[in-house]
């Protein structure tokens, strides 16, 4: 279907257009491609649905985000049309009530968006599943992550200074979108593991702080180990909740989404249902510890030290993920945190429809 009714800014030629579109504030500091409606109309062909179709809304700001807009900004982060079907599932996702957008776009955390792409669509476009995971080099990964960054703004009005409260902020705010790797994984890829057949393509969101790298002595309990010390750490979302300072809680409503490399033997004897049941017990810390940091009020009292609370719930909220690359051994992972407890913002994953 053809777009109708569109606000029209001319210019004279390609650098002018670039200068025009900051001024304009449609820019997240970098320059976009210009969103002529000739390209904006490929995006919306190429996906066979009305511009005009609504693929979320956020009610507290009274915005709603259609595919003329998804696809506007598709265009302007450089995607490719071939990227558009997973934007426009990344947007559906992110615009689902239960990941509830409202929350991480405006926390002072500043939380990131990670989109976690599953299925054939990741060979079939190219995108980055293995060397330089989180890093530069990939068109799909960078320009669709940065889709979803520059509809949260233009689109849904998370700009720094008005919704999005930010103090912080987090590179990984410009773009930050990963591929699983499938095909050399000792384990069921995500997807599968969230009730969609091997064969769909999916987008994952998750509203999380940048990726924390480690590397541990090359054995698969010791890697374990390192990954649950990081994931406890004090002072991070984990941690610092409201709800664990509640002994009658006792648990930070959290998630937290796993990263491993390396060749998929290295955890023969592991099932991921092993490694999420080992290391959820081992997110947490004790009475204690949080005392301390004054996350629990009052004194710290005999048997604290041996009091401990749980970061995450179930060994579900564990999302356990093979991606980066196969050359390495298994001593190399890394841990992304969530921004806010579960009950304000939940991974939500999505089919993408290809067309």
């Amino acid at each position: 279907m053809q777009l109708k009714d569109v606000r029209r800014v001319e210019w004279d030629e390609a650098t002018e257009a670039i200068e025009r579109c900051y001024e304009l504030g449609w820019t997240d500091g970098l320059p976009v491609v210009p969103p002529t409606i000739e390209r904006v109309q490929e995006f919306i062909t190429y996906v066979d649905r009305s511009p005009d179709e609504v693929l979320g809304r956020i009610d507290e700001r009274r915005r709603e985000v259609s595919v003329a807009k998804a696809a506007s900004n598709a265009v302007m982060a450089g995607c490719l049309p071939e990227y558009f079907p997973i934007v426009v599932a990344a947007t559906e996702a992110m615009l689902d009530p239960t990941f509830n957008l409202i929350a991480p776009s405006s926390s002072q955390g500043g939380a990131s968006l990670l989109v976690i792409v599953n299925g054939p669509v990741i060979g079939q476009l190219g995108i980055n599943c293995k060397d330089n995971l989180f890093g530069p080099g990939n068109r799909a990964n960078a320009t669709i992550g940065r889709a979803t960054r520059l509809i949260m703004m233009n689109a849904c009005a998370s700009i720094p200074g008005l919704f999005d409260r930010s103090i912080m902020g987090d590179p990984s705010k410009y773009t930050f979108c990963i591929g699983e790797n499938e095909e050399e994984s000792p384990w069921e890829p995500l997807h599968v593991e969230r009730g969609f057949a091997r064969e769909e393509s999916t987008v994952t969101v998750f509203a999380s702080w940048g990726p924390r790298q480690l590397r541990a002595a090359n054995e698969p309990k010791v890697v374990l180990d390192v990954v649950a010390d990081v994931a406890s750490s004090l002072g991070t979302s984990l941690a610092t909740s409201d709800s664990v300072s509640d002994l009658t809680i006792g648990v930070r409503q959290g998630q937290v989404v796993i990263t491993f490399a390396g060749a998929g033997a290295f955890w023969n004897g592991w099932t991921k249902q092993a490694v999420k049941e080992y290391l959820h017990p081992r997110i947490g810390r004790s009475v204690a510890d949080l005392k301390k940091v004054k996350v629990m009020k009052g004194t710290i009292l005999t048997g604290d030290e041996d009091r401990r609370v749980n970061f995450v719930p179930e060994p579900d909220d564990i999302l356990v993920i093979f991606a980066g690359s196969p050359e390495a051994s298994g001593y190399r992972s890394s841990v992304i945190l969530s921004e806010l407890p579960k009950v304000a913002s939940t991974a939500v994953t999505k089919a993408v429809r290809l067309p």
